[in-house]
C-alpha cells in the first residue's frame, strides 16, 4: 500500500510560480509512474503531467507544456510539480497519483493510489 500526501497549494498572483510536492509513504516511490492530475470546479479531472519508471522520462499536457516541470527526489521519496506563470485557468485541486512499474501515464486509469489533493488558486 502507498499514501501520497500532497502540498505546496495556495494563492497565487497570474504569472506566479507555486512548487507542488507529492510525498510517498509505505513504499520506495522510485519503481513508480507517478503523474499529476487536476480538476477545476465544474469539469472533469484531466491530465497535467507524468514521470515514468524507469528511466523517469516525462510527459505534460499541452495546456502547460513549457510553464511546468514535473521532477522526482528518490533520496527524499518525493516528486514535484514546479508550476511558473501560472494563469487563473490553473486554478484546480492538484492530485498525484502513483502506480508500479511502467505507464504511459496520462489516463488516471492507469493509476492505483491517489493523494487528497491540494487546491491551487490563480488570481487575475
Amino acid at each position: 500500500q502507498v499514501q501520497l500526501v500532497e502540498s505546496g497549494g495556495g494563492l497565487v498572483q497570474a504569472g506566479g510560480s507555486l512548487r507542488l510536492s507529492c510525498a510517498a509513504s509505505g513504499r520506495t516511490f522510485s519503481s513508480y509512474t507517478v503523474g499529476w492530475f487536476r480538476q477545476a470546479p465544474g469539469k472533469e479531472r484531466e491530465f497535467v503531467a507524468t514521470i515514468r519508471w524507469p528511466v523517469s522520462s516525462t510527459y505534460y499536457a499541452d495546456s502547460v507544456k513549457g510553464r511546468f516541470t514535473i521532477s522526482r527526489d528518490n533520496a527524499k521519496n518525493t516528486v514535484s510539480l514546479q508550476m511558473n506563470s501560472l494563469n487563473p485557468e490553473d486554478t484546480a485541486v492538484y492530485y498525484c497519483a502513483a502506480s508500479r512499474g511502467f505507464q504511459s501515464g496520462t489516463s488516471g486509469r492507469e493509476y492505483d493510489y491517489w493523494g487528497q489533493g491540494t487546491q491551487v488558486t490563480v488570481s487575475s
